[in-house]
């Protein structure tokens, strides 16, 4: 067994269940909304953790999320997703799995981006950017992860901000003010960025997978991604002014 892995065991006999029968039940229900959310980040990983050690940690975060929400209802699968991620980006960072050199490089590849895009009065093809940065098809995949992986985190950290905002009591009362919350940043979202944040944050879809679905690049889904996502922070926070 991983260091991980005996962790998430260590993690998951500690704390009384609600009821243990029950409570297996519920995780054995949800072990597919796991799976899922780990083939999505698993690309993103750059082999910090392997797909046993993220799903043990999803586990963990499946478990948090059930003991925290108690009892599961209707809205339990999308509360259960933002905490298995959460876990998994965590970790990811726990490891950090990207070293300082490959965030500078990130952040280098990123501003030439924008400075030709600024010159061109447009979004430049892949081709174009191939060109104007010197860099193979591998390695402008590998940007367009590095750069999707940061818009993973900055979402999973504005939903916490939202769920603070809310207060730290589980009531149901504090769990209507995040939804309202998060319907009022969405709102802010054109069509397209609404469908870009429900199949990836809701659907659980890869950034490829997205593109497919919608006939885009995939660096168009990270571009409107990482705007939807600068949306609804102004949303939030016009709505704590």
């Amino acid at each position: 067994m991983s260091a991980v892995s005996a962790e998430c065991a260590a993690d998951y006999a500690a704390g009384a269940p609600h009821d243990t029968a029950e409570e297996q039940r519920y995780l054995l229900a949800y072990v597919p909304l796991v799976k899922r959310i780990v083939r999505q980040l698993l690309s993103q990983a750059g082999g910090a953790l392997d797909r046993d050690d993220m799903q043990q940690v999803g586990l963990v975060g499946l478990l948090d999320a059930l003991r925290r929400y108690w009892p599961p209802d209707d809205k339990f699968g999308a509360y259960a997703a933002v905490r298995v991620r959460g876990a998994i980006l965590d970790e990811l960072r726990r490891q950090d799995w990207r070293p300082r050199a490959v965030r500078q490089e990130s952040h280098r590849l990123r501003d030439a981006v924008r400075e030709l895009t600024r010159r061109l009065g447009r979004e430049p093809t892949q081709a174009e950017i191939q060109k104007q940065l010197g860099i193979s098809a591998q390695e402008y995949h590998e940007y367009l992860l590095a750069q999707n992986a940061e818009g993973l985190a900055s979402f999973d950290d504005l939903l916490h901000e939202l769920e603070q905002r809310s207060g730290s009591d589980d009531s149901p009362e504090a769990k209507l003010v995040a939804r309202r919350s998060i319907e009022h940043a969405l709102h802010r979202l054109d069509a397209r960025e609404q469908r870009v944040v429900q199949l990836y944050y809701e659907f659980d879809l890869s950034l490829k997978e997205i593109a497919a679905v919608l006939e885009l690049t995939e660096a168009r889904v990270c571009q409107i991604n990482k705007a939807a996502l600068k949306k609804m922070r102004e949303a939030l926070v016009d709505g704590g002014a």
